[in-house]
């Protein structure tokens, strides 16, 4: 969780079934205004997004009871979620993964080991709008 006297901008979920991926991701967001939560598959992942209501999803493919596939078509597919901006983060990385993650409906696609500074500018981008104030 990220450390600001002020109140977070944005919450991003991170799903990914790896703490130590979660933990590496958390700590990148540190950078900025962000609360962070996390969900370690996919069902997780899809309960936490209808009770916490994130403003954006770092998804992770390969995950226990439910793909990131499967979390990013179900989200997409309902007219709640639908607009959720999603960045999938995974060890595949073979160009069908990523016309099958954008199929999906992810929004970015970054292969693992994740890039920083790539990661932020996504994430700054999607979130322009809840990160104006920073």
């Amino acid at each position: 969780m990220s450390n600001f006297t002020s109140a977070p901008a944005a919450t991003v979920l991170i799903a990914d079934d790896n703490p130590q991926i979660v933990e590496l991701l958390e700590a990148y967001l540190e950078a900025l205004p962000l609360r962070t939560i996390s969900a370690a598959d996919g069902e997780a992942a899809l309960k936490a997004v209808a009770a916490q209501k994130p403003d954006l999803l770092l998804l992770d493919i390969m995950m226990p009871r439910c793909s990131g596939f499967d979390v990013c078509r179900r989200l997409k597919a309902d007219p709640a979620h639908q607009d959720l901006p999603i960045i999938v983060i995974t060890a595949l990385n073979e160009v069908t993964d990523e016309e099958r993650a954008r199929e999906s409906g992810a929004d970015v696609f970054i292969s693992k080991p994740v890039n920083k500074l790539e990661l932020l500018n996504h994430i700054r981008r999607l979130l322009s709008h809840k990160l104006a104030a920073e």
